[in-house]
């Protein structure tokens, strides 16, 4: 056994417990969680940590195929100039993919987190996820914007989806400006009839509410960029998130993720449909292409569950949930720790459906142990730090 005694204890399910004790077996699986240790371990036994004690973090948002982009981008450009940058940089060699992909998977696992949401458009990590310690629900995407293209583009998302059916996996549509209505339909038609988890980019920059709302702004200059013929597409006079909802199955949950713009009469529009809506959060990547984050206390108390996520190493510098949620309470300070670790434990758990195992310190989960330090009271600050225990 092993057997851990902190400040605070923060079992996510329950309140906290201050001078916690967490002891699991040879396993990582839960025996106790308590204020006193069990009965028949002796003090000397427990180790004595100063901080805060908390189960393995979840990552609902991540790309470990683009590792190998850190550093390669432009930061604060904007997401229209982030496209068409990554996709003038994102090839390279497999060997260099492959060992990027590896030690981003390494990176993570030792910033304590038990449980990835990875965007994947090729076969690459499929190996690399097999043999890692983390767990990983790979999301294939689909992405076609041209309407003549989207029997093509699903059923190459299929296939793809076919070399992942040993792990756990789904089809989904990358993002409104992406994916055009009959791939979504495609898409929805799937997921109507299969167990198919969805995670949706969403509204990453104003431009793409702008172009659905009037046709007008920068995606119609990345279109020309790319040379896609969209004269077909007519404004929808309303954002984007309200104008592809329909279009998302109502069997299935669905992740949005980011949603840097997306306001008050968004949220109202989702809760007037039957959809098993969630959200996603990356500020880091939300600072690193648009410089701004969302305007995450609007989502607070609105009965969603929230998440937190990394985006990849090419839109941000570390691969740490930690960090993330830092930066949330740097321009939040109203949104507590209790509430974040929440944010990055057990609400992701149970988007991804894992929540019987991960996500709470609970007797019989293994739901992985880390130690915060560094804090400032119950404040995450600069110097904050996340220790993976089990």
């Amino acid at each position: 056994m092993k057997s851990f005694r902190a400040d605070y204890v923060f079992p996510v399910h329950a309140d906290p417990i201050k001078n916690g004790v967490v002891t699991l077996d040879d396993h990582g699986r839960i025996i106790s969680v308590s204020d006193i240790p069990p009965p028949n371990l002796k003090l000397s036994e427990i180790e004595h940590l100063k901080g805060v004690l908390c189960p393995g973090f979840i990552n609902t948002h991540c790309h470990l195929e683009l590792s190998h982009l850190k550093d390669k981008l432009s930061p604060g450009k904007g997401l229209i100039n982030f496209i068409k940058e990554i996709q003038s940089v994102r090839q390279a060699d497999t060997a260099t993919v492959l060992k990027a992909a590896e030690k981003a998977d390494k990176e993570m696992y030792e910033n304590g987190i038990v449980a990835v949401g990875d965007i994947s458009n090729s076969n690459i990590s499929v190996a690399i996820k097999a043999k890692s310690d983390i767990y990983y629900h790979t999301f294939v995407e689909a992405f076609s914007f041209m309407p003549d293209k989207a029997q093509e583009t699903f059923d190459k998302a299929i296939s793809l989806l076919g070399e992942f059916k040993n792990q756990s996996c789904s089809i989904t549509p990358h993002a409104p400006y992406s994916v055009s209505k009959e791939l979504f339909r495609l898409i929805k038609k799937y997921s109507d009839t299969h167990t198919n988890l969805i995670s949706v980019h969403n509204q990453e920059t104003e431009e793409e509410n702008k172009f659905y709302r009037y046709r007008l702004g920068g995606f119609l200059d990345l279109y020309d960029y790319f040379g896609m013929d969209i004269s077909y597409f007519k404004s929808q006079a309303r954002n984007s998130l309200q104008s592809i909802l329909p279009l998302l199955t109502n069997k299935q949950d669905i992740l949005f993720v980011h949603n840097t713009y997306t306001n008050l009469k968004d949220i109202y529009f989702i809760k007037r449909f039957d959809r098993k809506v969630h959200f996603c959060f990356c500020p880091g990547a939300n600072l690193y292409i648009e410089s701004r984050l969302p305007k995450i206390d609007l989502f607070v108390d609105q009965g969603f569950n929230l998440t937190l996520g990394t985006d990849s190493l090419a839109s941000n510098n570390k691969l740490c949930i930690l960090n993330e949620m830092r930066l949330i309470q740097e321009k939040f300070p109203a949104i507590n720790l209790a509430k974040l670790i929440q944010w990055g434990t057990l609400n992701g758990a149970r988007y991804l459906g894992i929540e019987d195992d991960k996500g709470t310190l609970e007797i019989g989960k293994t739901p992985g142990l880390n130690l915060i330090t560094g804090l400032d009271g119950l404040k995450i600050t600069a110097e904050s730090k996340v220790q993976r225990l089990v």
